[in-house]
């Protein structure tokens, strides 16, 4: 078990054997006879091991293993075979924390996911899909108003989502899959919050849209459009720009992005989608964006990240109800104790409010 745990610690910070092995001033072959099972490293060999993967010991005892399962990426966002296993395994990582503080602390997070009731069971053109994305708001009685903490909003409902330090070197942006049958969303951390934004509830498409779109549909074109309708639906999409418009000033689209949390590109797919603007002044507003290098990174300031609250929320609830003690409360945040007494007196340092 220890072996295992070595591993995907390991994986998690994308090392080879060797590279911990000089990280922890031990031998390769060493390491390997670890992961196998074949030896049993010290303690003292362990407390090494621990710091050179930036966990605690008590990480490596940890009885809950899980695995991720029917992973869906974004078209043409496949990860490359070694970033794809820092990302499984730091998002595994987070899970598995998820499961231990569930033994203390019953938490909505372990809210079972449930498919909206009343959804149409084929879908056929992209105007069902602005339906279906409006049924799935009334039903989950989240108005017309923007969502402000998309997140929260979809853990509440047992959607499990994960942020994730690697990004594939920009070529991820996130994927779906599922852990002992429970929808799970995965992010990065590096993106603009509008973009985050954009994966979680294209992410959410493929969840609710699943076997229901007919064949001639693209299911990628289908959760884009799922997307932008979900975070800002068609009739609030026509109050603000309008029924016709001739053209969109930048500064009204960086407005609109600003209160809904979908970019600026979102906004013009939308006006495009719902035939606000033609496809001749569509494509002018796009030779704008291209001009200005702003298809890539939007103008400053960019959207506010999307953040998960809920299991630090829970952890710092078990360890003031006392459920469970300092040291445990410290391996289950990722820090030292040290960080967590600092943390409680609200003094967290910078390395610890910034991971």
């Amino acid at each position: 078990m220890i072996g295992n745990r070595i591993k995907k610690a390991r994986n998690a910070m994308g090392l080879n054997q060797r590279k911990l092995a000089e990280m922890a001033n031990i031998s390769a072959m060493a390491i390997s006879k670890y992961e196998r099972d074949e030896s049993v490293p010290s303690s003292s060999i362990l407390m090494s091991l621990a710091d050179a993967l930036h966990v605690r010991v008590e990480y490596f005892f940890r009885q809950t293993d899980v695995t991720l399962t029917h992973v869906e990426y974004r078209e043409h966002e496949k990860l490359p075979g070694k970033e794809e296993v820092k990302v499984f395994a730091d998002v595994e990582e987070q899970i598995e924390r998820w499961v231990e503080l569930e033994e203390f602390l019953p938490t909505t997070w372990s809210t079972k996911f449930e498919m909206p009731e009343g959804l149409p069971d084929k879908v056929n053109s992209f105007d069902e899909i602005e339906a279906v994305a409006n049924k799935v708001r009334d039903i989950w009685q989240l108005g017309l108003n923007p969502v402000p903490d998309l997140i929260d909003m979809l853990e509440t409902k047992g959607v499990k989502v994960f942020i994730t330090q690697y990004d594939g070197n920009k070529h991820f942006n996130g994927l779906s899959a599922k852990v002992n049958d429970s929808p799970v969303i995965v992010v990065g951390k590096s993106w603009p919050g509008d973009r985050q934004r954009f994966t979680l509830a294209h992410e959410l498409g493929h969840i609710i849209l699943h076997e229901r779109l007919g064949e001639s549909m693209c299911e990628e074109k289908a959760c884009n459009r799922f997307a932008g309708a979900f975070l800002v639906p068609d009739i609030k999409v026509k109050k603000s720009l309008g029924e016709k418009r001739t053209w969109l000033e930048p500064q009204e689209l960086m407005s609109l992005k600003e209160e809904w949390g979908l970019s600026m590109a979102g906004w013009l797919f939308r006006a495009s989608d719902l035939g606000i603007v033609s496809k001749s002044t569509n494509g002018k507003l796009w030779g704008v964006f291209r001009k200005n290098g702003w298809k890539d990174k939007e103008p400053d300031p960019q959207f506010p990240n999307e953040q998960t609250r809920l299991f630090k929320q829970g952890v710092y609830h078990a360890l003031a109800e006392d459920m469970l003690g300092e040291s445990k409360a410290a391996e289950l945040l990722g820090m030292s104790v040290m960080d967590l007494h600092a943390c409680r007196k609200m003094e967290c340092p910078d390395a610890v409010t910034n991971k």
